[in-house]
C-alpha cells in the first residue's frame, strides 16, 4: 500500500470528510461541506487546499518542512509522502484546513481559487543517495 493510499484510508474514517473525484480530472478526493480540500494524484503526492490565511500563518513552518512545497498564489500545498510522519503531517494540515474552511467566506464572497498544484509541483527524491 502506497503512502497516500494508507493517508486515504486513515482520512476516509474522519465523518466530515466525503471522497469524490478529484476537480482537476486526476485521482481521488476528499470534499469537506461545500469544497474539495485533499486531492490524491499519485502514491506519493497529495494536494492540501488550505485558506490564504492558513497558509499565511503556517508559512515559516511550511516552508521548513521537506514534505511540502507551496506555490505563490495558490491555496493549495504539496506533501510529499516519504515515511509515515509525512503521513501524521498531512492528516494535522487537514485538520488546520477543516477548521480554517469552517471560518472561511462563502464562495460567492470569496475570491477565485486557482485549481490545485497538479503539473505546477516538480517534487524531486529528498535523499538521492539513499536510493543507491
Amino acid at each position: 500500500m502506497t503512502p497516500a493510499q494508507q493517508a486515504m484510508e486513515r482520512l476516509r474514517a474522519w465523518p466530515d470528510l466525503t471522497v469524490c473525484k478529484a476537480g482537476c480530472g486526476t485521482g481521488q478526493a476528499l470534499r469537506f461541506v461545500r469544497d474539495e480540500v485533499v486531492h490524491f494524484h499519485t502514491g506519493r503526492d497529495v494536494d492540501l487546499r488550505l485558506t490564504r490565511r492558513a497558509i499565511q500563518r503556517f508559512r515559516y513552518d511550511l516552508s521548513a518542512s521537506t514534505a511540502i512545497q507551496l506555490v505563490p498564489g495558490s491555496h493549495w500545498v504539496t506533501v510529499h509522502l516519504d515515511c509515515a510522519t509525512d503521513i501524521d503531517l498531512l492528516l494535522t494540515l487537514v485538520s488546520v484546513a477543516l477548521k480554517a474552511h469552517q471560518t472561511a467566506p462563502a464562495p460567492s464572497s470569496a475570491p477565485a481559487v486557482s485549481g490545485c498544484n497538479f503539473h505546477r509541483v516538480t517534487v524531486l527524491p529528498r535523499d538521492p543517495v539513499a536510493e543507491h
